[in-house]
């Protein structure tokens, strides 16, 4: 019964720390027993007092100034700047350690949501102004509700992400493109002309677009027959079933002979292919 208890005591202290962790730039200051807010001026110099492990990100470390939580670094970030214990921080180097916060908590969101499956630069660079106009909007809930509101994302923050993405491999067009071509609608079946459609407003180029058709494997013949077995109950009359493949970005005649010629016999082979 005792280990239960203290099991939910435990619980109800994790609850309370991840409620606290900084996630868009919140100046929560997470202690061992409590918690409170941080306001640091820009007035003095501080000292690095501690520095211990991120509860919500394990590869995050909060900083304490002064014995007060004042913002989080990933681990490479604390390396890479010589980031210490007792060291002093002046005013300036604050505000620098606070901008490369902020782009270690941006870059990390946006990995995570380019690891979920590929997308295209013009596709990240929309991700990353929406996160923006998002804190925008959160900040104003804050004010009303006289909160200290979180730093905005600078369109500066957003260059440098976009900017590691792209030197880190993580943002590749053509690499994109060729996943994009090869992965849509597979077996429902897809029009070349609807696949180059779709990836120009995904901001791929031309080259890219015409190297990854080039390399992968989707003959509209085969193509065509896919989008038939899937559409052919919903559209038994022939003239409406060529309407829809046309609609699709597939060649009228290639539409009438496909429709003309395909036996629902050929159609069952298609699932053996």
């Amino acid at each position: 019964m005792l280990e239960i208890e203290s099991l939910s005591a435990d619980d109800r202290l994790r609850q309370q720390r991840l409620e606290a962790e900084t996630i868009y730039g919140s100046e929560a200051d997470i202690a061992e027993n409590n918690i409170c807010l941080s306001d640091f001026s820009d007035a003095d110099n501080f000292t690095i007092t501690k520095i211990t492990a991120g509860v919500r990100d394990p590869n995050r470390v909060n900083i304490f100034l002064d014995g007060s939580f004042a913002f989080s670094l990933d681990i490479a970030q604390v390396v890479e700047l010589n980031v210490k214990v007792k060291q002093t921080v002046s005013p300036e180097r604050l505000k620098e350690l606070r901008a490369a916060s902020e782009f270690g908590k941006l870059y990390q969101h946006t990995l995570e949501w380019l690891l979920t499956r590929p997308h295209s630069i013009r596709e990240t660079s929309t991700y990353l102004k929406r996160r923006k106009f998002k804190r925008r909007q959160v900040n104003r809930g804050r004010e009303r509700e006289g909160k200290t509101p979180l730093p905005e994302i600078q369109d500066k923050t957003i260059e440098l992400v976009m900017d590691r993405l792209i030197e880190k491999k993580y943002l590749d067009d053509l690499k994109f493109a060729k996943f994009f071509v090869e992965n849509r609608y597979v077996r429902r079946g897809i029009s070349q002309k609807r696949l180059k459609m779709e990836l120009r407003q995904k901001g791929v180029s031309d080259n890219y677009i015409k190297a990854a058709l080039a390399e992968v494997d989707r003959p509209e013949d085969e193509e065509i027959l896919k989008v038939i077995k899937k559409k052919r109950k919903k559209y038994p009359d022939d003239f409406k079933l060529v309407g829809y493949l046309i609609r699709q970005g597939f060649d009228l005649n290639r539409a009438k002979e496909a429709v003309a010629n395909y036996s629902e016999d050929e159609l069952d082979e298609l699932d053996e292919l």
